[in-house]
């Protein structure tokens, strides 16, 4: 367990956070453009807990040390072993990050003192970040024209990205699986932290999403959820399959990605931003996953299926994510800036979490970072 007091900062943590540069297409706001104030430290950071995710002892090879487990009580009559309960690990010794911090937090129930923390850290990084791209944009007059920005920013996106050509036609299975390993705690808990955005929602706009939360879910069908399709993807690679097992080798960068959603759903001023930030993702992630579904194709990987379904699943989604952006308009009156920043939001995010894994597996690899 983190010895640590809630609400304090582990020893060598460094309270400002980093912001990624993006793979978000060139416009009014570049990609790699960092809010005043703010430290970075670059996308390429060599790893040595990524030199192996296969090999015995390797950090994405078994249950990671540290953190009792919890049981719950055990039946009466003869003994029987019940499996405990998963337990987050405790941080590395020497402390962790701001945003691996964050994403446990986000992920445990909190009390006020939890609370607190996950508030000073979401005020020194996610609110000046947004801050810093609404003064960077100017007011979109209504939701035709929010539409078109989107449309234009996909375009830009489309229109091709070094690190995802890398990836579909050059990877190795190796730097592949790296990538893989890399977005594991997204895959494993897709979804997840979208349901508090419902109840924020109008009626009608609330059974648009609901019908894309249900998709992600395999309609109740486990074979068919997004997360088992992972799953068989992760046991094909040699990779364990519990979130637990990827803290340790997760970067910055994609915990930032991971973590803006909770932000997004819960704590956020304005659900427009919920709203801009999935409709941006449902649209973008058809061409986003051609490339990991071209490189499963090359590898010979039988398990590519959680990138295929979203290539076909996610044109829909698009749609009801539109569809929920009307009816709320209707319902409560729209802020298309509002959209638009979110949409903006997560173009940077998942771009850079996306170029510095690819970096990361090719440097791991011997190869030349892209």
């Amino acid at each position: 367990m983190n010895t640590e007091a809630p609400g304090t900062l582990p020893p060598g943590t460094d309270p400002s956070g980093t912001i990624p540069s993006g793979t978000g297409a060139p416009g009014a706001e570049p990609p790699g453009t960092v809010p005043s104030g703010t430290r970075t430290t670059g996308t390429v950071r060599p790893r040595s807990a990524v030199s192996d995710p296969t090999a015995p002892g390797s950090a994405g090879s078994g249950p990671v040390a540290g953190g009792p487990t919890v049981s719950g009580p055990t039946a009466s009559g003869p003994a029987t072993a019940r499996r405990a309960l998963p337990s987050w690990p405790a941080p590395a010794s020497g402390g962790e990050s701001v945003h691996r911090e964050l994403f446990r937090l986000n992920r445990t129930p909190l009390d006020s003192r939890l609370l607190a923390r996950v508030e000073e850290i979401e005020r020194d990084w996610i609110l000046p970040l947004v801050r810093s791209m609404e003064a960077a944009g100017a007011p979109v007059a209504d939701r035709a024209g929010w539409q078109r920005l989107l449309a234009g920013l996909l375009a830009r996106e489309r229109a091709g990205n070094p690190a995802g050509e890398y990836l579909a036609e050059q990877a190795s299975r190796r730097e592949f699986t790296l990538v893989v390993r890399e977005f594991a705690l997204d895959g494993l808990t897709e979804a997840q932290n979208f349901f508090p955005a419902v109840p924020r929602l109008p009626i009608k706009a609330q059974m648009a999403v609901m019908r894309v939360l249900i998709d992600e879910f395999g309609c109740g069908n486990l074979q068919q959820a997004h997360s088992q399709l992972y799953r068989l993807l992760l046991a094909e690679l040699g990779l364990p399959q519990e979130p637990e097992h990827f803290l340790d080798t997760t970067g910055d960068e994609t915990f930032q990605f991971l973590n803006v959603f909770y932000w997004l759903t819960q704590r956020a001023p304005h659900v427009e931003y919920f709203l801009g930030a999935l409709a941006y993702l449902e649209a973008s992630i058809p061409d986003a996953f051609t490339h990991q579904a071209r490189a499963c194709e090359r590898l010979g990987i039988r398990h590519g299926r959680y990138y295929t379904e979203h290539l076909h699943i996610d044109t829909f989604h698009m749609r009801e994510m539109q569809l929920a952006i009307k009816e709320y308009e209707a319902a409560y009156g729209l802020d298309p800036t509002r959209l638009w920043t979110g949409a903006r939001l997560l173009s940077r995010l998942i771009g850079g979490a996306f170029d510095a894994a690819v970096a990361r597996a090719r440097e791991s690899a011997g190869g030349v970072a892209a």
